[in-house]
């Protein structure tokens, strides 16, 4: 029957030829909006798959980055994207983020801040709130874990030492690197940034275990309390 006959690519729907493309030419032949439009799958009744990704590109300016910014309730706002599409959007995006992070993870050796700022920025770089993340190492400052100890508002995080220090001595670790976003962009630390410094060092030193630097990152760039002298 009619109905069956095999159809060209060119007789294929328009959300379709994404797929076909990556397969006969690879993914680097692929547009931001081509990728995208593999990822939600489906277009809707008045746009293909492509067209609903160029308007998705467009709202963001067409900025990945900002893209990678915005959560389910920011996405929903874009018409044609139902709760499905912005969490396969989200999920895509945060698993190249991690990718991004697991390189310099298999390092398993920090020796300056940058190591650090390279291993935890893809964890945070994206936020648009704070949070605070830990790097447990062993005594050859090796990687024992990367954890988020804390996630909170616009402005700020709670920082619970106790707990931190708890999950050091759990895991073996010997010394900690302590990080923090600021959604803001400004880099300085705050009073509470160095009060935390402040306490954690102390704590530190009563369990023998050292606090070797505090990160604050924004905007891809991080400010180091061990390069500027003040742990």
């Amino acid at each position: 029957m009619d109905e069956y006959k095999k159809l060209s690519i060119k007789d294929w729907a328009i959300e379709d030829r994404p797929r076909e493309k990556l397969m006969y030419k690879g993914v680097k032949s692929l547009s931001s909006a081509e990728l995208l439009a593999i990822i939600i799958g489906s277009g809707n009744r008045k746009q293909s798959a492509v067209e609903l990704s160029k308007s998705i590109l467009s709202d963001c300016d067409n900025d990945l980055n900002l893209l990678a910014k915005k959560n389910i309730h920011d996405l929903v706002k874009i018409p044609g994207i139902g709760e499905a599409k912005a969490i396969s959007i989200i999920s895509a995006l945060e698993l190249g983020r991690r990718q991004k992070a697991f390189p310099s993870k298999q390092k398993q050796k920090i020796n300056c801040s940058q190591d650090a700022f390279e291993l935890i920025s893809p964890y945070v770089e994206d936020l648009g709130h704070e949070e605070f993340w830990v790097v447990f190492l062993n005594q050859a400052n090796k990687i024992v874990e990367i954890k988020n100890v804390s996630s909170g508002g616009i402005t700020g995080t709670v920082f619970d030492v106790r707990l931190v220090f708890k999950d050091a001595l759990l895991l073996g670790a010997t010394n900690l690197i302590l990080c923090h976003n600021h959604p803001s962009g400004n880099l300085q630390p705050s009073n509470a940034d160095k009060d935390v410094t402040s306490k954690a060092s102390e704590a530190g030193k009563l369990m023998n275990i050292s606090v070797l630097d505090h990160l604050i990152i924004a905007d891809n760039q991080f400010f180091s309390f061990a390069d500027e002298g003040l742990i």
